[in-house]
């Protein structure tokens, strides 16, 4: 059994002639809390995607827990993508039942797991309410919970904390950390949040206008960018060179 999670080897999307994924090699280990990070338009959701199976990549090779994109693979990982995909006039409950029974589950197992998933957000007293009736942070636990409930290897999570506010941010953390740390989950995750990623993750990848900019330990990521004292030093300077001083505004003193 191979010791990454994911392994890619020069994987490449383009769309026309834009070049979103420039021949990348990522290198995932099992069980580690992996923060993909870059800017907006880096190529951060394109390579989720290919990666997921939702996008065909243009070239280069791709593993994910020892298995091509397909079906067989999508049984074994969670995604929770950054545009929340839930069932508006479904209550929590039945979103969670559904979803299982999706997955292969039988209805009483799906009940089962939903109700304990429920339970660990901290939404079993909304559990018979309307999804649309939601907060965004609620809806972003059961999108976590919907990506949980059939037991992955490998969770990936698009930005699972834009626009949650503290207290759900602290449970969802939590409850990430913890899963890491029992042994059999893998989480991929991209996040603008680096103080997050840098308090959760024990390893990094940066990606940088398609490319892949450094990859490895957090700490060994840190350590070899020059004058870094933290992940956001470390990605301020991976990302930012090249880039003028910050202007002032002509129309305010």
């Amino acid at each position: 059994m191979s010791g990454f999670a994911i392994e890619t080897d020069a994987l490449t999307r383009r769309f026309g002639d834009q070049l979103a994924v420039d021949g990348i090699d990522l290198r995932v280990p099992r069980g580690s809390f992996y923060g993909f990070l870059g800017e907006n338009g880096a190529g951060k959701s394109t390579t989720i995607s290919m990666l997921t199976g939702v996008l065909a990549p243009t070239s280069g090779a791709l593993r994910v827990l020892e298995l091509p994109a397909g079906d067989a693979l999508k049984r074994r990982i969670g995604v929770v993508p950054d545009g929340l995909l839930l069932f508006d006039r479904l209550t929590g409950r039945e979103h969670l039942v559904f979803v299982g029974r999706l997955y292969g589950l039988g209805r009483a197992e799906s009940a089962r797991r939903a109700g304990e998933l429920l339970e660990t957000m901290e939404l079993a007293g909304d559990a018979r309410k309307l999804i649309a009736d939601y907060s965004f942070g609620m809806r972003k636990k059961l999108a976590l919970a919907a990506a949980l409930i059939h037991g992955p290897e490998l969770l990936f999570l698009d930005e699972p904390f834009e626009g949650v506010d503290a207290v759900a941010k602290a449970s969802l953390t939590a409850l990430l950390s913890d899963l890491v740390r029992r042994g059999r989950l893998t989480v991929f995750l991209t996040s603008h949040v680096l103080e997050v990623v840098e308090r959760l993750c024990d390893h990094v990848g940066v990606i940088h206008r398609g490319r892949l900019v450094a990859q490895g330990s957090l700490d060994g990521v840190v350590g070899a960018v020059p004058g870094a004292a933290s992940l956001t030093d470390a990605f301020v300077r991976l990302v930012g060179e090249g880039r003028g001083a910050t202007r002032g505004l002509s129309f305010l003193p």
